[in-house]
C-alpha cells in the first residue's frame, strides 16, 4: 500500500485531552481510529483509550496480513469496544459507565470502510470535494433531518451537544452497516472530532487540505480551530491520510455511497438486550448475519 498519514491532537482549552488518535497497519491492510470521550460523563477519556485499544487489539489479531472481511470487522470491532469500556468501569468500580464517540476506518485493495458512532466524522474528499461524509448521531442532526434547520446553524445550535449514541451506555449502540468507497489516487481520508469541524466551515477544512504537505495541513487546521473556538475550544483531533495508489478520477466522475436504512424488525435489536456486552464472537456473527439478511430483503423488496 502506498499512503501518508498525519495526525494531531489538542487540549484546545480543556483541563486535559479526553480525545485518543491512533493508526495501524499490516503489508496489506489500514486502520485508522479518532474517539471523543463524552465531557458530559466522568472518564471520557477512559472510554476513548479503551475503545481505541480495543479496535487496535482485534485489528492486530486478525488482519493477517488481510482482514477477512472488513465490514464484518468494524461492525464486530465497534461491539467489542462497547463491551470493553463497560467491562473496565466494572473493573474501576467507577459509579457511572464513561462513554465515547468514535470514527473507524479501514483501507485494504484499494477500498475504504468506515463506520462510526456519536458526532465523530469521516470525510471523503476528493480533488477539492467532499464526496462523502458521515451523518452525526446527535440532535442537531435529527433537526436537519427534518428540514427545521440548516446545516449552517450547527455549531451554535443550543442543543448541539446532545448526543443519540455513543459506546459505553447502559444500553447497547445501535450500529449501522458499514460504508465503504473504492479509493482513487491522491483520495483524502480527514477524521476528526468535532473539536476540529465544529468552529470550522468545510470550505476551511478544504482549503487547509490544499498545497501543504499533510503534517503542516493538520496542525495548522488543529491550531486554526483552536484560534476560531477561542475560549470555548474542546479537544481538537484530527488525522488524514493521503491515498498514493490507482488512478486519479476524473473530474467529472459521479460518486455516491449508498446508506442502507435498517429496516425497523431488526434496527433495535441491541437497544434492548442490557446482556449485549457479554455477548460471544459466535452470537455476534449471527447478529451480523440476521442484519445482513434483513438487509437483502428490505432491498429487494419493490
Amino acid at each position: 500500500m502506498r499512503f501518508s498519514i498525519a495526525q494531531d491532537s489538542r487540549v484546545g482549552a480543556r483541563r486535559y485531552n479526553q480525545d485518543r488518535v491512533g493508526h495501524w497497519a499490516t503489508s496489506d491492510t489500514l486502520l485508522m481510529v479518532v474517539a471523543d470521550g463524552m465531557g458530559g460523563h466522568l472518564h471520557g477519556e477512559v472510554a476513548a483509550q479503551v475503545a481505541l485499544e480495543s479496535l487496535a487489539r482485534t485489528f492486530q489479531g486478525e488482519a493477517k496480513p488481510k482482514l477477512a472481511d472488513p465490514d464484518m470487522f468494524l461492525f464486530r470491532g465497534l461491539a467489542r469496544a462497547h463491551g470493553a469500556i463497560v467491562q473496565e468501569a466494572q473493573r474501576l468500580e467507577l459509579k457511572e459507565t464513561p462513554r465515547t464517540v468514535l470514527v473507524a476506518c479501514a483501507v485494504q485493495d484499494g477500498y475504504a470502510y468506515w463506520s462510526h458512532i456519536g458526532d465523530s466524522r469521516l470525510y471523503l474528499i476528493r480533488r477539492g470535494r467532499v464526496i462523502a461524509r458521515t451523518k452525526d448521531h446527535s440532535r442537531v442532526q435529527q433537526l436537519i433531518d427534518k428540514g427545521l434547520i440548516r446545516e449552517e446553524a450547527v455549531p451554535t445550535h443550543p442543543e448541539r451537544n446532545i448526543l443519540t449514541r455513543c459506546l459505553g451506555s447502559e444500553h447497547a449502540p445501535k450500529l449501522e452497516p458499514t460504508a465503504s468507497a473504492r479509493l482513487a489516487k491522491d483520495d483524502l481520508v480527514l477524521m476528526c472530532s468535532d473539536g476540529l469541524w465544529g468552529p470550522l466551515t468545510e470550505r476551511q477544512l478544504l482549503d487547509g487540505l490544499r498545497a501543504k504537505d499533510l503534517p503542516q495541513a493538520v496542525s495548522d487546521l488543529g491550531a486554526l480551530a483552536e484560534a476560531r473556538a477561542g475560549r470555548q475550544c474542546d479537544n481538537v483531533s484530527a488525522l488524514a491520510m493521503a491515498w498514493g495508489e490507482g488512478e486519479i478520477a476524473p473530474a467529472d466522475e459521479p460518486f455516491t455511497v449508498p446508506f442502507h436504512e435498517l429496516p425497523t424488525d431488526v434496527q433495535d435489536f441491541t437497544a434492548t438486550d442490557p446482556d449485549y456486552m457479554r455477548m460471544s464472537d459466535e452470537e455476534i456473527e449471527r447478529e451480523i448475519a440476521e442484519i445482513k439478511a434483513a438487509l437483502r430483503k428490505h432491498s429487494s423488496t419493490p
